[in-house]
């Protein structure tokens, strides 16, 4: 297997990557397996900013092969918050809870719940281009957390798909939730991807072959 540093101290995180990159034919590891490497810098005003200079920023620090993501929760009453905050929602040292608090406060009163979560992939390699791939769950918030697994705002997300049957993320099994989550679709779309570079590269290198 092909080791993989995914760009995350995030152990639900991981935890959620690691099957998925497995059956990719990856082996990955985290960064708390490098301690001393400096922190990269989040600053982008997008998804796809944040997931790119992360995934660079790894790629060249530990010299391996590098996958980040950068994920959040975007609500429709609240114009797509709290989107690339969505880790600081509450502030810069919030938790999970608090920032769960902060956005049942933001919607108290608010009919319009719909909501999504986002993630986008950025696969940088020493031998290729690097590679980016979205994936989104539409759903909406729940008047209080459900729940007791996951993380992040999994408590309060109820995915709009019929076999979420109303859960929270918190609430549903995990299999499910790797199934309909953000995540899921961007590695969907990542498997696609690196698929098709192994069918080129065979097509390519049969004999007669042309380019």
């Amino acid at each position: 297997m092909n080791r993989l540093v995914v760009a995350t101290t995030n152990k639900g995180k991981l935890a959620e990557l690691a099957p998925m990159l497995r059956s990719l034919g990856y082996e990955t590891c985290g960064l708390a397996d490098f301690p001393d490497i400096p922190e990269a810098v989040e600053d982008g005003a997008t998804f796809t900013e944040n997931a790119q200079k992360k995934a660079s920023h790894y790629a060249k620090a530990t010299g391996m092969d590098a996958l980040a993501d950068d994920s959040g929760l975007c609500v429709e009453a609240l114009d797509g918050a709290p989107g690339v905050h969505s880790a600081r929602f509450a502030g810069e040292e919030a938790n999970d809870e608090q920032n769960n608090r902060a956005l049942l406060l933001q919607l108290q009163g608010v009919e319009n719940r719909s909501a999504y979560f986002a993630c986008v992939l950025c696969l940088v390699r020493h031998d290729k281009p690097a590679a980016v791939m979205e994936g989104r769950c539409e759903g909406h918030i729940a008047e209080a957390p459900r729940g007791t697994d996951g993380f992040g705002y999994d408590p309060l997300f109820i995915a709009n798909h019929p076999s979420a049957e109303g859960r929270t993320f918190a609430e549903a099994p995990s299999d499910l939730k790797r199934k309909l989550s953000h995540r899921a679709a961007a590695l969907r779309a990542l498997r696609t991807m690196l698929e098709r570079e192994i069918v080129g590269t065979s097509t390519g290198s049969r004999p007669g072959a042309s380019s």
